[in-house]
């Protein structure tokens, strides 16, 4: 059975309740066929955009202390050291996973432990994989404290479609790895500040898949 976000419940009756409608006045008012159907057509391709959008398929999470997983559908565009300046202001280990609009969009935590640092930022909307996009960008910052890893940083990123960004983190939770932590939606970016001794498990240009694939190790 198909599962949707409870993020797209709204959005997903909106478009059902247009595209209904608009089958109906095409049928109606319209009186060349291929017209008709062509409208018919498209609008059912729209609602299916819709609805791929916001599936939510299960995933079972083997929980594991030493594994960081990746909280998202996607490619792996980066991995490299850098400058971490909002929270850690030292050098971290950087790993980005874009996600298209074609991807699942829910955001799961990549660790479990206790929430740290949550923090909303307002910004740009500069295509996700620009470098800038990580500073610049709307976006949320979410710290996550584990056992073994130490505080882990992750951030929500707002693409050049994605007008909003949902975060559900708040300072103090204790979560648990592979849970919902958020969603973003219509295309966007999650980057993941690591540790620098941690063993990356993927390279550049990998598709993972979030809740479930290891994306580092220690």
């Amino acid at each position: 059975m198909i599962r949707f976000h409870r993020e797209g419940y709204k959005i997903i009756f909106i478009t059902f309740s247009i595209v209904i409608a608009g089958i109906l006045l095409a049928e109606n008012f319209i009186d060349s066929l291929w017209i008709v159907k062509t409208i018919q057509v498209a609008l059912l391709v729209f609602l299916v955009l819709i609805l791929q959008f916001f599936r939510n398929p299960k995933r079972e999470t083997p929980l594991n202390e030493k594994a960081i997983i990746a909280p998202v559908d996607g490619k792996v565009v980066v991995i490299e050291e850098v400058e971490e300046p909002e929270y850690f202001n030292d050098k971290r280990l950087q790993v980005s996973i874009f996600m298209s609009p074609i991807n699942v969009h829910v955001t799961r935590y990549a660790l479990g432990g206790e929430v740290k640092y949550s923090k909303y930022h307002p910004g740009k909307y500069l295509v996700a994989w620009h470098p800038k996009s990580s500073t610049e960008n709307e976006r949320t910052t979410v710290v996550v404290n584990n056992k073994t890893f130490g505080d882990v940083l992750y951030r929500q990123i707002a693409g050049a479609l994605a007008k909003r960004i949902v975060n559900y983190a708040k300072k103090g939770d204790k979560v648990t790895q592979g849970e919902d932590a958020g969603f973003i939606k219509f295309g966007s970016r999650v980057d993941v500040f690591l540790p620098l001794d941690s063993d990356v498990k993927v390279n550049i240009g990998d598709t993972v898949k979030g809740g479930v694939q290891v994306i580092a190790e220690k």
